[in-house]
């Protein structure tokens, strides 16, 4: 009697137990949904040839940037060094300046001669700027530009507009389209009439 217990317990311990048709269904469902659905070959060929349109495109992207890189290095690589070399003709203005107004060398050959020469200097300077795209900038009666010029007193002047160039303190220059530094200047303005002196002087004669 013990025994066919044993034995009984065995073979309900090795039985599976049995699906019903529609449990074995939603089993084969999950299945197929974990399974990766396998791509057709013409989606695979879309796949690549949206990949190999994206990777030209960045290859030309990347060609444009360099071409663009290159070319503003060669226009504008020398812009640093143009800049600095501005100064050997604030010099020579500098130079004229103090020569001119040395009182020992006024009405003289040699006070003559020499501004002669920092003036030839001074042209060979702008000739030799020219030839490289450096070119000065022309502001004398010109209205006001903040992008060429700074403006850096007033002047009163019935005669010229507001705002419009009378005095060049400082030349500006630029290298093709680019500002290298520019004008310092002086503009007009129209002249302030002071009417209290006279409205001063009408009170005493009052009195």
């Amino acid at each position: 009697m013990e025994k066919d217990q044993i034995k009984k317990a065995e073979e309900t311990k090795n039985e599976e137990p049995v699906l019903n048709e529609d449990s074995q269904n939603l089993k084969n469902e999950d299945k197929q949904e974990e399974q990766p659905k396998d791509k057709s070959p013409e989606e695979k060929i879309l796949e690549l040839e949206d990949k190999l349109a994206r990777t030209f495109a960045e290859m030309e992207n990347q060609r444009r940037r360099f071409e663009k890189e290159k070319e503003e290095a060669f226009e504008y690589g020398g812009f640093a060094f143009a800049k600095e070399a501005l100064s050997l003709i604030d010099n020579l203005e500098r130079s004229k300046l103090i020569l001119e107004n040395d009182e020992k060398l006024k009405e003289t050959d040699a006070l003559k001669k020499t501004l002669e020469h920092l003036e030839i200097i001074k042209k060979d300077l702008i000739s030799i700027f020219t030839k490289n795209n450096i070119k000065p900038i022309e502001c004398i009666n010109k209205k006001l530009d903040p992008n060429l010029h700074q403006a850096m007193i007033e002047l009163e002047d019935d005669q010229k507009e507001p705002g419009t160039i009378v005095q060049e303190i400082q030349k500006g220059f630029m290298i093709k389209d680019r500002l290298l530094r520019p004008s310092l200047v002086g503009v007009s303005k129209k002249i302030q009439k002071n009417d209290e002196k006279p409205q001063e002087n009408k009170e005493n004669l009052d009195k």
